[in-house]
């Protein structure tokens, strides 16, 4: 018996009621009941409606039931099950918990499976149903120092590297590190390629010579009054050395660190040495790493997908830096750039301040801008950058050297800045890169700012689309779907009393399948959205719950996003919303929906 829409909400409680998605490989969907009298027993529930088929089920019968404790009828119930469903069901043990272990045979389609799980929620003796899922392992690095690395796991202000790391490792592809070269180290050097000394000034170079083959950091330590008058002396940075460590450390060689793209290798590319380094430089080193030509420099063959650069200076983006940005973009490297240490607008700084660059500002530990962190609408993306100084947990822990002028032996050091967080971005470019090579530049710039997360903190002046998630930035690019494309429909659609509406929107210009984390965008206004079942129908028809019915749900409107695992499904094609009204009394209208790749 159903009360008036007035009772009902001066009786029930706002409740946010959602159904995740069921696959075979997943299996997340549970569907919400409507709440039965109470001398009614509850229907068998189920976790069906796979978006890909399963292989076997798990069936629990109720208390009651002959097949609850006879293995003999069981196996009889499946094969009745299965004639009825046209297929041939194998019962194959019970489980330690008195559930019954049925095998489905091979080569069944969804719509097959469906028909299977439809047989055993249609019998009042089943209570459940649900997919005999197959688990990955999810391995712990087995790096020694990895447990201090809060900066790719931790809940607050991690970037959720290893949630990344069962979809892309960084395999096959190269990330250019423009900064002070690289120092030997062996929890680096198996992912070490060639790279080039680029500083063409003796003085700055610090090596006896111009630019050469060699990318080796001699150290970039300065005297007192060196560089300027009044600046005190300086022990060599490493600083190449502890990016590199971020992007590719070797991981899972029970030393050292673990690094966010340790299947990926690093082209170390000297700029930066005494007193710091020339755009003039610069440009020709992205231009190299990018696949371009530089007059006197040999062809690259380790062509960077992905460069990082860990620096920069006051003022504005030049037209000359601009250009060759613009020139790597084209070639298909994604160029990645600290926003700047100064705790000021980032517009003022570049390359953060540069065109067609991913622009990093840093979070501290606790989800907050770092205090030093450049800001500003410039900015596209916050990572962990550390906080305090360079001797705390807090900061970010990297492979370095122990040299105060030359090299010695060596190290790891916790190192905050900017600096730090950039290269958490482009280890995150080139996971997915690795995952899907098709990705452009621009497509990895939006997957990254869509699947981003709010920082946990503050940022004010501005750090971009929140804190960037791996695990779930990496999903949505995988399985060949190019990330960040948004496709909307606008046309306004009546939902009846007690009816059911679709609105299609036509999925055009995708690459294989959908994401895994495909989101769903609904604005439904409505005078009693308990009532409403809502579900995504993918091209070849299988539908995905995003809502059930629930008389515990007595808002209005439905404006909500949903994410839905069709990794199995075609991306191309007609996508449909399905709205259905379950009751009389309440009407309301589909304004819009959308769908984000």
């Amino acid at each position: 018996m159903r009360t008036s829409p007035s009772v009902r909400r001066k009786l029930i409680s706002v409740a946010a009621v959602s159904a995740a998605l069921f696959t075979a490989a997943t299996a997340s969907v549970a569907v919400a009941q409507e709440s039965a009298a109470p001398q009614e027993a509850p229907a068998a529930r189920t976790e069906a409606a796979p978006g890909a088929p399963a292989e076997r089920l798990i069936v629990g019968y109720k208390s009651g039931a002959a097949e609850a404790k006879s293995n003999k009828a069981a196996d009889a119930d499946a094969a009745a099950k299965g004639k009825e469903a046209g297929e041939k069901l194998d019962f194959q043990r019970r489980l330690g918990t008195g559930a019954a272990l049925v095998d489905l045979g091979e080569d069944l389609t969804k719509a097959d499976v469906a028909d299977v799980v439809a047989e055993y929620q249609a019998d009042p003796q089943v209570a459940y149903v649900v997919p005999d899922r197959l688990n990955k392992p999810l391995a712990t690095p087995n790096d020694t120092e990895y447990s201090k690395q809060w900066d790719l796991f931790e809940a607050t202000a991690g970037m959720n590297v290893p949630g990344a790391w069962d979809v892309a490792t960084g395999t096959g592809v190269t990330v250019a590190v423009i900064d002070t070269g690289y120092v030997t180290h062996s929890d680096l050097a198996a992912n070490i390629v060639g790279g080039y000394d680029f500083i063409s000034d003796a003085t700055v170079a610090g090596d006896g010579g111009g630019r050469d083959s060699n990318p080796a950091d001699p150290g970039d330590w300065t005297a007192a009054n060196q560089c300027a008058s009044g600046d005190p002396a300086y022990d060599s940075s490493w600083h190449g050395t502890h990016v590199a460590g971020t992007i590719a450390a070797v991981t899972n060689n029970s030393k050292g660190v673990a690094g966010i793209a340790y299947g990926a290798k690093v082209s170390p590319l000297r700029v930066l040495g005494k007193c710091g380094g020339y755009d003039s430089d610069i440009i020709d080193a992205i231009t190299w790493a990018s696949g371009g030509t530089v007059s006197g420099v040999p062809a690259n063959t380790n062509v960077a997908k992905v460069i990082n650069m860990s620096l920069g200076g006051s003022g504005a983006c030049t037209t000359a830096t601009q250009n060759a940005i613009n020139a790597a973009v084209n070639r298909g490297t994604t160029v990645v750039v600290a926003a700047g240490n100064s705790n000021a607008n980032a517009a003022n700084y570049s390359p953060a301040s540069c065109s067609n660059v991913i622009s990093v500002a840093a979070a501290d530990r606790q989800g907050n801008r770092s205090y030093y962190s450049n800001y500003g609408t410039v900015v596209d993306i916050a990572a962990p950058g550390g906080e305090t100084n360079s001797v705390t947990a807090n900061g970010i822990l990297s492979t370095l050297n122990a040299g105060a002028q030359g090299p010695g032996a060596e190290s790891y050091e916790y190192y905050q800045g900017t600096s730090m967080a950039a290269p958490h971005i482009a280890g995150l470019a080139a996971l997915m890169k690795s995952a899907n090579s098709a990705l452009t530049p621009a497509q990895i710039e939006s997957a990254i700012k869509t699947n981003s997360r709010a920082l946990a903190g503050t940022c004010s002046g501005g750090c971009g689309a929140g804190l960037a998630d791996a695990a779930k930035t990496v999903q949505a690019v995988s399985g060949g779907s190019t990330g960040g494309t948004t496709f909307t429909s606008t046309s306004a659609v009546a939902i009846p009393d007690s009816s059911t509406v679709e609105s299609p929107i036509a999925v055009s210009g995708r690459t294989g399948n959908a994401p895994s984390a495909l989101q769903v965008g609904v604005d439904i206004t409505h005078t009693y959205r308990g009532d409403l079942v809502i579900d995504l129908v993918a091209p070849d028809g299988t539908s995905y719950r995003l809502k059930s019915a629930s008389s515990s749900d007595s808002a209005d409107n439905v404006v909500a996003t949903y994410t839905v695992n069709a990794s199995s499904e075609v991306a191309n094609g007609t996508w449909k919303l399905r709205v259905q009204d379950t009751a009389a009394q309440d009407t309301g209208t589909l304004n819009s929906w959308k769908l984000t790749f």
